[in-house]
């Protein structure tokens, strides 16, 4: 059976196409350059031959060990050196003529601090236009070790997102601990010593329980109202308009 000739047309391309490719990929391209040995070893050459700029922990380690002992034990203990530093690398090398960079204005630290709703729950969080206006933080704050020099009194310090949606809503006027019981150890490590949550129907059912004592608070018939769900599975406790 003899074939259209659009089809042995088409064949024949195909055939030259795949010719071509053949003879770029095997004869034309030297086989190094699909070596993964030679790209290594490239690689490394190139990493290598770059100019060293950092100095690494260790090296600021053994000139500030008053400093380095004191970061280890405090919240920046995560933090390498040369991170607020920078590059120290010729610092070590000639400390007297090459100083490192230290910050001293109010612009840095807000990199990480100033107040941003997608960080952790508990990540120390500043306003800066209001917090201590003006002031280098290092005022306040040792960099190496910055605990603030008073813990904040008020659950808005940390939690001003929460702080700002609880004072529009009905529960504007219940103090934070109505609700929460927070210790000590929450105002120094908030996310290892967590506030308590109210866990049961019938702590919402205090207030909002028929028969309950405060006129104000919307009433419910806790045995039958929304079943067997807890109350903030349909109510956010700091907004808690119904849900239509």
């Amino acid at each position: 059976m003899k074939l259209p000739e659009q089809v042995t047309r088409i064949a024949v391309v195909v055939a030259l196409v795949a010719t071509l490719a053949l003879l770029v990929r095997f004869v034309l391209i030297p086989r190094a350059y699909f070596s993964t040995a030679v790209h290594q070893s490239a690689t490394v050459r190139r990493e290598v031959a770059r100019p060293v700029n950092f100095a690494g922990a260790s090296a600021c380690q053994d000139c500030h060990a008053e400093e380095w002992e004191k970061k280890a034990l405090g919240y920046h203990k995560g933090l390498a050196c040369e991170t607020c530093h920078g590059p120290a690398a010729g610092h070590a090398e000639d400390p007297m003529s090459v100083k490192p960079f230290a910050p001293r204005d109010r612009k840095f630290c807000p990199v990480c601090h100033a107040y941003d709703a997608a960080r952790p729950t508990g990540f120390p969080q500043i306003n800066t236009e209001s917090h201590n206006p003006l002031k280098p933080c290092i005022t306040c704050h040792n960099p190496h070790d910055p605990v603030p020099p008073e813990t904040p009194k008020e659950c808005a310090a940390c939690h001003a997102q929460i702080a700002r949606t609880v004072a529009l809503s009905a529960h504007a006027l219940l103090p934070c601990a109505t609700c929460h019981t927070a210790s000590k150890e929450h105002r120094i490590a908030p996310r290892s010593a967590l506030p308590s949550k109210p866990q049961t129907r019938e702590f919402c059912g205090q207030c909002h329980a028929g028969g309950t004592a405060n006129p104000d608070a919307p009433k419910v018939e806790l045995a039958s109202h929304g079943g067997g769900y807890l109350c903030w599975q349909c109510h956010y406790p700091h907004l808690p308009e119904g849900r239509p």
